[in-house]
């Protein structure tokens, strides 16, 4: 069980991470994007896996709510980013699809 402090400091890397991830999409460094956001995912875990609801003051729950804010915007601005890529991507797939389905129905000698 994590304390309230442990759990703050959590939110803290994980709010340091997702700026960096936001750096990250911004400049379209996909790998460091994908590396950041497992650091961040294996904090997330951390905080679910030990999570239990404990006592905390108005300045520790405000604390809290402030990092969780801030991460929400990062990842608004991060899929601001990211989804644009993604489409393209989605697109490409999918015409790769319709291609090898092409290829499959007429024979590859086309």
């Amino acid at each position: 069980m994590l304390s309230m402090t442990a759990q703050i400091k959590i939110y803290e890397q994980m709010r340091v991470l997702s700026a960096q991830m936001v750096e990250a999409a911004q400049s379209a460094d996909w790998d460091r994007l994908i590396g950041l956001e497992k650091s961040v995912a294996a904090l997330r875990d951390t905080l679910i896996e030990q999570h239990v609801e404990p006592d905390m003051s108005r300045d520790e729950a405000q604390r809290k709510a402030a990092l969780i804010s801030g991460i929400l915007e990062d990842d608004a601005e991060i899929r601001r980013h990211t989804e644009p890529w993604m489409d393209k991507v989605r697109q490409f797939l999918g015409g790769a699809a319709k291609q090898r389905q092409v290829e499959r129905a007429y024979g590859a000698g086309l």
